[in-house]
């Protein structure tokens, strides 16, 4: 959520930044119920002082007379203030200056680029067929048990994917991230404070009849972790990781290149969390990045980064990079990686400050991927040999018995 004083300082760049990027928010009836709000609050909290001057058995009435006033119209206050938030709750986040134009992902930016894609002298083979093959990867029983975009990871699959999250809670350690094991479910509010909601309802598997939802992200948790609470400054920054399932309906995503388990409603990722200063958050998006460049280095993965456009970002993002691995059967870049800047677009939303020296300000947060199963699809596409056996990275071998080659 914005800041609301921006919003009557600068409605014209608001109305700006809704047209550039995409939300028809209608901000003359925003700033309209704004008013009223301040308008109907101010009278009350008048009524409010001249009851308190009120005194004596004689002005009973008159004393009832004013409580009753100032009951209608705190009932009127409220009401316009759920109005005038539903709105402020649409409202997009501001914009980074060096945030590319563009519609989707086709007119992502890219800014760095690291390894060589691998040469085969056969014609390489897709994730799910050498899966398939080696017995470790099984997307039919997966359908017969929970539907499409559901999986199964076996055997020296299952080992190759927790070892992978291994690593990147190890390395996170590291660079002292704190680990968490979250809830899987969030209620509404969490859903709404995080910017998931009402941008990504879509997105999102609803618990019928409960107040819940399963999680998209451990960013949902994580960040709802301090929801209405003061955070002391010298705690700052706050880093979190959690390594969770992940649930998501991609709706939408029709037409997008999905086959195999690329594209799923069920999937397992290690996330980085950051609570910061707002002058140290691009420290932090870029500290992120690093990361995730380092776990992509480890295994072996070429990849390259890409900053995001205006399209192809979500509502909350302030700025936001990608990271696209190299996928041989897929023969090109695909996205394994997000790294956004939110400013305190979440921290607003959820009710969390900091303190310092008499001041309050809502602190800024960065939201990561470290590494998702993704990254286990890449390494069976572009470590394969010819015989449909696939060598392990190095860098999880020891999480494997030291086994080198999955046959």
């Amino acid at each position: 959520m914005i800041d609301i004083q921006l919003l009557r300082n600068q409605p014209d760049m608001i109305k700006e930044l809704c047209r550039k990027r995409g939300y028809d928010v209608d901000i003359d009836k925003l700033l309209k119920l704004d008013k009223q709000f301040r308008d109907v609050t101010a009278e009350a909290d008048k009524l409010r002082n001249e009851s308190k001057k009120i005194t004596g058995v004689e002005n009973r009435e008159k004393a009832i007379e004013l409580r009753n006033e100032i009951k209608r119209l705190d009932d009127i206050a409220r009401d316009v203030k759920i109005q005038r938030d539903d709105l402020l709750g649409m409202l997009p986040n501001l914009l980074s200056s060096d945030v590319p134009e563009g519609k989707d992902d086709t007119e992502n930016v890219e800014i760095s680029k690291w390894g060589e894609p691998p040469k085969f002298g056969f014609k390489p083979k897709s994730h799910e067929v050498i899966g398939a093959k080696l017995g470790i990867l099984d997307l039919e029983r997966g359908a017969k048990v929970a539907g499409s975009g559901f999986y199964f990871w076996k055997g020296d699959g299952a080992k190759m994917v927790n070892a992978i999250f291994d690593l990147a809670l190890k390395l996170l350690a590291e660079q002292g991230f704190n680990q968490m094991i979250t809830p899987v479910v969030a209620k509404e509010r969490t859903l709404f404070g995080t910017g998931y909601l009402p941008f990504s309802k879509d997105e999102i598997y609803k618990i019928e009849n409960q107040d819940f939802s399963l999680i998209g992200t451990s960013e949902q948790s994580l960040v709802a972790f301090h929801t209405d609470e003061i955070l002391p400054i010298d705690d700052l920054p706050l880093l979190y990781t959690a390594y969770t399932p992940c649930f998501r309906s991609e709706a939408g995503a029709y037409g997008k290149a999905s086959r195999g388990a690329f594209r799923v409603h069920q999937f397992h990722k290690v996330e980085q969390i950051v609570f910061c200063k707002p002058e140290d958050s691009e420290h932090w998006h870029n500290e992120c990045t690093k990361n995730e460049e380092a776990i992509m280095q480890l295994l072996e993965i070429p990849y390259r980064v890409v900053i995001v456009c205006i399209g192809d970002m979500g509502a909350p993002g302030y700025k936001k990079y990608d990271i696209e691995g190299w996928f041989a059967g897929f023969d090109a870049y695909r996205e394994t990686h997000s790294n956004t800047n939110l400013l305190d677009y979440q921290t607003r939303r959820l009710n969390i400050r900091c303190k310092d020296k008499g001041k309050t300000f809502n602190p800024h947060t960065i939201s990561a991927t470290m590494i998702t199963d993704r990254a286990a699809l890449a390494i069976l596409e572009n470590n394969q040999l010819e015989d449909g056996s696939v060598v392990i990275p190095k860098a999880i071998r020891p999480y494997m018995g030291g086994k080198e080659i999955i046959k």
